[in-house]
């Protein structure tokens, strides 16, 4: 029951953030929905594809999908106020990965994936749908900007669950990789912590040197 209420908020709390981005793009009614629907359930839509479930469990089911319409239609109702709560959203959110990341770990494994395989799904499960949204909304994915750490708590959660379930606990498993996750994202958000980034100062001088050389070839 829990695992349940569990995996409703947080694709509740995913669909938020795709209507969210849908109204900041100026998408219309249908597009905000859709937007959130993707966001919300193409974690798991990706990786029981992976799986070779056929049809997707949140496509088999009518809750999943329909929440993220609902959510879509409240978010849009009350924009202004979602807008203002945005550290409310993240911090759901962040809950929100945690459990995805550890449950998509469990389910892949309930499937016979191997346990490399499951971790990998895991970080799926976490991450997908959010790439999908941003890339839907064309923007550059927040997992692969300089924003505060995303998908590396991702990755550990996911991880940390494999190593747990290994040992025969997975609903210890569940407990730690999603605690240990959801702690590492609220961290970075109130910290500010970020991976390493690429030389791009390197990158942007070479870039200028070029433009000012063409120019005074010219």
């Amino acid at each position: 029951m829990i695992q349940h209420i569990v995996n409703y908020a947080g694709i509740a709390v995913l669909a938020a953030s795709g209507a969210v981005v849908g109204i900041r793009k100026g998408f219309d009614l249908f597009g905000i929905a859709a937007l959130a629907a993707l966001t919300g359930t193409g974690g798991g839509v990706l990786r029981d594809l992976l799986l070779g479930v056929d049809p997707p469990t949140s496509l088999q089911r009518w809750p999943d999908v329909t929440l993220c319409v609902v959510v879509s239609i409240a978010t849009t109702v009350f924009a202004r106020l979602v807008i203002k709560l945005t550290q409310l959203v993240l911090v759901l959110d962040a809950l929100g990965m945690g459990f995805f990341a550890t449950s998509g770990a469990a389910i892949s494994v309930d499937h016979g994936a191997t346990w490399f395989a499951a971790a990998l799904l895991g970080i799926v499960s976490a991450i997908a749908g959010s790439v999908m949204r941003d890339v839907v909304a064309r923007d550059v994915p927040m997992v692969m900007g300089p924003d505060d750490m995303y998908a590396a708590p991702a990755v550990l959660g996911s991880v940390l669950y494999v190593l747990v379930d290994h040992v025969g606990a997975q609903w210890l498993g569940v407990v730690i990789g999603s605690t240990v996750a959801t702690v590492l994202r609220l961290a970075a958000i109130t910290f500010h912590w970020r991976l390493p980034t690429g030389p791009y100062e390197l990158i942007a001088h070479e870039h200028r040197e070029r433009i000012e050389q063409r120019t005074s070839n010219a």
